[in-house]
């Protein structure tokens, strides 16, 4: 008989790894879930984005927040590190995709997608909580004028999102005990709709996972080793597929000369770090030779929800747009082409940083001349609050932050290569055609809005020095399929060439949705999870049983 420390270790705690360590454990499995970052409290969130050290990821420069801002050459990729992953920073908008999604990429085919995955979406929304936007506020009264004014007012509608709004009756910020799981889960504050989302809620409010699925993990027996960071998996014993088991090595994440490897053994292992934290593990672990037999499918077709991310500010302006929540409102201005109003809280003006100006004209170095000329304009035209919409001071009071998101099929690949200015070691790179920079059609939407509202359009910054789009909704990487040609993963999330070896996050993730990707993860870590047997042991040696193999 061989003992293992583990009967599973899931390897990061966001939507799919948070739905893993609660099923799991819920089925009488032992499991480790170990995360990078920090388990984050109402004391030890950051005040405002200002606070750099405790809002950005960067652990060698001595950034141990929870956003984490890496530029590629086709894409500024945002993502978050925690305890809960990027539930923590998210702006909790939990939308279903619409069906055409699963008629797209390689997934389609590989299951009835339309007929198996409602059931899914609504354990999923039971789970986080989801309602419609309870406190609407000044950011989604201008998004509805911007909507009327350019056509499509019809289209506005408020967000399902992952937030406790309380009763109407009672004062917002009351105490409630745990409203969703029949007391057995943590007691609840409503919302008091400071617009702090993304800064992490420091009311209680949010529904993040580690107040449901982490929460019941850990009831149940899960441990979760925050601060920790996978440096290899390796089959453990005489196997070379996993039918042995695995060797778990891990370290201080915060350790900037490698720290101290502990070793831990698990019969089976799930990948849950995201898309660029999943595909950046794999590539490393193929490549030193830990788990060779990964398919070269692994790195092809990331997709980015084909986003821009675009602005209207309104210099001096009375009402407060940074109240409300998060995301709180959207449309659609095509059959493509849907829009959400973003907002940060008073004060968290550090993304200001990556907006200017509205800039049209062609991608490339041609357009920074159309940039410097718009700015020109912009200061000859409305000197005074030209200048002051380029500034930091009072941004998120004054800017309606559009976050625009289409369903059209784009994707770049990622691969593992020494880059020429860090020939040191290899890093997660982008390769092939670029993303398109801005959407025309949301360009038209943004400037035409603004005119109408009498506000100032913005681009973002990445879009014209860099020429690359920025997204917060990386995709992909670990596409399922029905042999690993074509894809790294199974139909029910095994990776491929390996038994008990699985990948549970938003790499696995085949089209663009569209719409924001955690209620999706969150459901199809459902339907994978679905496949698992509970624990059963053998009468003779207390043997684990698990027959599910890849």
């Amino acid at each position: 008989m061989t003992t293992f420390d583990y009967d599973y270790i899931v390897i990061g705690s966001g939507f799919g790894g948070s739905v893993s360590a609660c099923r799991l454990s819920e089925k009488g499995y032992r499991v480790l879930v170990v995360e990078q970052g920090r388990r984050w409290t109402p004391e030890n969130l950051p005040p405002s984005n200002w606070r750099i050290a405790r809002y950005l990821w960067k652990p060698l420069l001595g950034l141990h927040g929870f956003l984490s801002m890496r530029l590629f050459r086709h894409a500024l990729i945002l993502h978050g590190n925690a305890v809960g992953g990027g539930s923590i920073t998210y702006a909790q908008t939990l939308l279903v995709p619409p069906d055409s999604v699963w008629r797209d990429g390689n997934w389609a085919g590989l299951e009835d997608w339309q007929r198996v995955m409602p059931q899914h979406y609504t354990t999923a929304k039971k789970m986080l909580g989801v309602t419609q936007n309870q406190r609407p506020a000044a950011a989604d009264s201008t998004l509805r004028d911007m909507a009327v004014a350019t056509g499509v007012g019809d289209s506005f509608y408020y967000t399902d999102v992952g937030v406790f709004f309380g009763n109407d009756a009672d004062t917002p910020g009351s105490d409630y005990p745990d409203p969703y799981f029949d007391g057995k889960g943590p007691r609840r504050n409503s919302c008091i709709a400071c617009g702090g989302c993304m800064v992490g809620c420091r009311y209680n409010a949010k529904n993040t996972l580690d107040k449901n699925y982490l929460y019941f993990a850990e009831q149940q027996g899960a441990k979760v080793l925050a601060e920790t960071r996978v440096v290899d998996v390796r089959p453990a014993g005489n196997s070379t597929d996993g039918s042995d088991g695995y060797t778990v090595s891990t370290v201080d994440a915060f350790a900037r000369l490698g720290g101290t490897r502990r070793n831990f053994t698990a019969k089976s292992v799930v990948f849950a770090a995201s898309s660029l934290g999943t595909q950046g593990l794999l590539f490393q672990l193929k490549d030193q030779g830990s788990l060779p037999n990964i398919s070269d499918d692994l790195g092809n077709r990331v997709r980015t929800n084909s986003e821009s991310i675009l602005g209207v500010r309104y210099p001096g302006a009375e009402q407060d747009l940074s109240k409300g929540i998060a995301i709180g409102s959207g449309i659609h201005i095509d059959a493509h082409t849907h829009i959400e109003a973003v907002r940060y809280p008073d004060g968290s003006n550090l993304l200001s940083s990556l907006f200017t100006v509205l800039t049209g004209g062609q991608p490339g170095v041609t357009r920074i001349a159309y940039w410097l000329l718009a700015i020109l304009r912009l200061l000859i035209t409305r000197p005074v609050s030209g200048l002051r919409s380029l500034l930091p001071w009072r941004f998120s009071r004054e800017t309606v932050i559009l976050l625009v998101m289409q369903t059209l099929d784009g994707h770049i690949n990622m691969r593992w290569k020494r880059r020429w200015y860090w020939p040191f070691s290899k890093q997660l790179c982008s390769e092939g055609d670029p993303i398109p920079t801005f959407i025309p059609e949301a360009n038209r939407f943004a400037q035409k809005a603004a005119e109408a509202t009498g506000g100032i359009a913005l681009s973002s910054l990445s879009e014209i020095a860099f020429n690359v789009p920025t997204t917060a909704h990386c995709m992909g990487g670990c596409a399922m399929a029905d042999n690993p040609e074509h894809g790294v993963i199974d139909a029910q999330n095994r990776v491929f060439n390996y038994q008990n070896l699985y990948v549970v996050d938003g790499s696995m993730l085949s089209a663009n949705l569209g719409v924001n990707p955690s209620l999706t993860i969150t459901a199809l870590a459902e339907r994978a999870m679905s496949f698992i047997p509970p624990k059963t042991v053998s009468a003779d040696a207390g043997e684990t049983v698990d027959d599910h193999h890849a």
